[in-house]
């Protein structure tokens, strides 16, 4: 092989793992994270989590990204460790349906139909289509199916050019020589190992192995202990991000590595001890692209169906090399860690997934806030040191999730979203500050609450029943935004902004009453500053209830334009929003 050869096949390689990268990321964004959710409500099931853990890789074209998503879901507590084992196994088998569609590009006939199936023939079509539905089409699921078209042509594409760079090294007696080496079952076995953990993919050496049969000068003989070696190479992805993870997570790695690394030294094991008694004729002869498929596929089943009834055993296994240290206290920084252990970084590499994470922390952000602010104004009814010791915590935690999720979203935003995707991450974005000024307020009602404690005040009795009518004006107003933001219901978000506006009126008039009190001489300037602290947080509060409800309306409907969408509601004098302010009215009605 001359160096205008050698390029021709570097050419190839890298054509053959960029339509690799390019057709998973079509297919994860076209699943929209759906996969991963599948994943993620995985029943106990040995057998199930087999089938979803190879049906799941089958389809994104990675036993490593299946793999990795595990040890995350592992990492964050979502799924247990007896339940990784089976989706594990699956994604093994999973892998193999790579090279089975490598393997068309061996098909030799000249019947016309038959010829329809190779590569060579349907891949320029695929290409075309893909490029007019990236091209032409508005809808972005049609341009996902492009790239993922265009992906698996560029992939066949590099196929082909790597299988013709290639044949002519059989003629190389050096190259034979090497291939020679490597027929040594130890020596294949730990050079598949080593390319696979180089490239970190199963599927793309299978594929190199698969392109260097065109030359002819690969027997079984050579390709069978370095397929062996790709199942234990390609382990090397999800040990790398076991590192930093919790226990748990680290031992989901570890039963990945001990699977295969068992299976293909029982298989080995029993395979040439009987190839010494029974010599096998085939291992002399040319492997081809459909008996490296058939290979792959036989060992990976077989050691499944062998290993599956052993999965506790690899379990205990991972849990003998990673022990548990004896128990200790967990201290309160390492029980708030564990709050975001769902904004876990390897969800980042599968981006709709990592954004549906972000939403349900989110989600338990804004029930926090909540509970903050209602312990707070418990505390206005009766005061106690422990209730407002537990508002200080959530208080806290509530800052900490806004942080931790905006950092996660910041690194989310770099990667390649759908257009679904983005309007989530803006939503979640406008919003968690909102929920964080949220339980700010409720710890400055603590504080008022404390101060009236201290200096034994009360408010005359009209006052509290005012200030009663406020306060369950406020949480009606809180449980609705929550709510619409939760289920991301617009219609429940359209009910927020009617009933503000009624919360600004009993404001005004609470201080106004409050004046005429204090002119009277029924109460005194400083129960005056107190009730005036608490009306303007409650206030405060409904504001930011309806900064949420207008982000879930407005993001809705692909924009964002807060003062406009409140400028158009209030001018165009909607009869809707006018007869649910009336509503309201009669529903917080002050006493006269």
């Amino acid at each position: 092989m001359d160096f205008f050869g050698v390029l021709t096949m570097l050419g190839g390689l890298a054509l053959f793992l960029y339509g690799m990268e390019t057709m998973g990321n079509g297919l994860e964004k076209l699943s929209g994270g759906r996969l991963e959710r599948i994943l993620e409500k995985l029943t106990s099931n040995p057998i199930k989590a087999v089938l979803l853990g190879a049906g799941v890789t089958a389809v994104i074209q990675s036993s490593s990204a299946t793999t990795v998503m595990v040890v995350g879901f592992v990492n964050s507590g979502i799924m247990k460790l007896t339940q990784a084992v089976g989706i594990i196994m699956g994604a093994n088998i999973g892998t193999t349906a790579t090279s089975w569609l490598l393997s068309l590009t061996g098909i030799e006939s000249g019947n016309f139909f038959v010829r329809l199936l190779k590569p060579t023939s349907f891949s320029p079509a695929l290409a075309l289509i893909g490029v007019c539905l990236i091209m032409f089409s508005k809808k972005e699921k049609k341009k996902d199916a492009g790239t993922i078209m265009i992906g698996f042509a560029i992939l066949m594409t590099g196929m082909e050019t790597m299988s013709g760079a290639v044949k002519p090294l059989a003629n190389v007696p050096e190259f034979t020589g090497i291939l020679t080496m490597f027929s040594n079952p130890v020596l294949g076995m730990i050079a598949g190992a080593v390319l696979t953990a180089i490239i970190q993919s199963s599927s793309a050496s299978v594929g190199i192995l698969q392109a260097l049969c065109a030359t002819g000068a690969v027997n079984f003989g050579t390709a069978l202990p370095i397929i062996m070696g790709q199942n234990i190479g390609t382990c090397v992805t999800a040990m790398l991000s076991g590192i930093g993870a919790s226990k748990n997570a680290r031992r989901a790695a570890l039963v990945h590595l001990y699977f295969n690394i068992i299976g293909t030294v029982i298989f080995m094991i029993v395979f040439y001890t009987i190839n010494a008694v029974v010599h096998f004729s085939f291992l002399d002869t040319a492997a081809n692209a459909m008996g490296i498929a058939v290979i792959h596929s036989s060992f990976n089943i077989a050691a499944t169906i062998l290993l599956l009834p052993f999965g506790n055993g690899l379990v205990k296994l991972a849990c003998l090399t990673i022990p548990d240290e004896q128990k200790k206290e967990v201290p309160v920084a390492e029980q708030e860690k564990s709050a975001f252990r769902l904004l876990d970084p390897r969800f980042l590499d599968t981006p709709g997934f990592a954004v549906e994470q972000c939403r349900q922390t989110t989600i338990q952000m804004a029930k926090l806030a909540k509970e903050c602010f209602f312990t707070s104004v418990e505390l206005l009814k009766e005061f106690s040191e422990e209730k407002a010791e537990r508002v200080e915590a959530l208080e806290n935690l509530v800052d900490r999730y806004e942080d931790e999720l905006g950092t996660y979203m910041v690194k989310l935003g770099g990667k390649n979203l759908s257009r679904n995707d983005s309007h989530t991450v803006s939503l979640l974005l406008h919003c968690i500050g909102d929920f964080e000024r949220i339980s700010d307020h409720g710890m400055n009602l603590k504080d008022s609450a404390k101060e009236m404690q201290e200096k034994e005040m009360h408010f005359s009795s009209k006052a509290d029943k005012e200030l009663e009518i406020f306060l369950d004006a406020v949480k009606e107003i809180l449980d609705m935004s929550i709510d619409a933001f939760e289920t991301n219901n617009t219609d429940e978000a359209s009910k927020v902004e009617p009933l503000e506006e009624v919360i600004d009126d009993i404001n005004t008039v609470v201080k106004a009453n409050h004046i005429k009190r204090l002119q009277k001489g029924k109460c005194t300037i400083e129960q005056g500053f107190v009730l005036s602290d608490i009306s303007m947080n409650l206030e405060r509060v409904s504001d930011h209830c309806s900064n949420i409800a207008i982000s879930v309306i407005e993001i809705e409907r692909d924009g964002f334009d807060a003062h406009g969408y409140l400028e158009n509601l209030k001018r165009d004098g909607d009869p809707q929003f006018a007869a649910m302010v009336e509503q309201y009215r009669d529903k917080y009605a002050l006493p006269v």
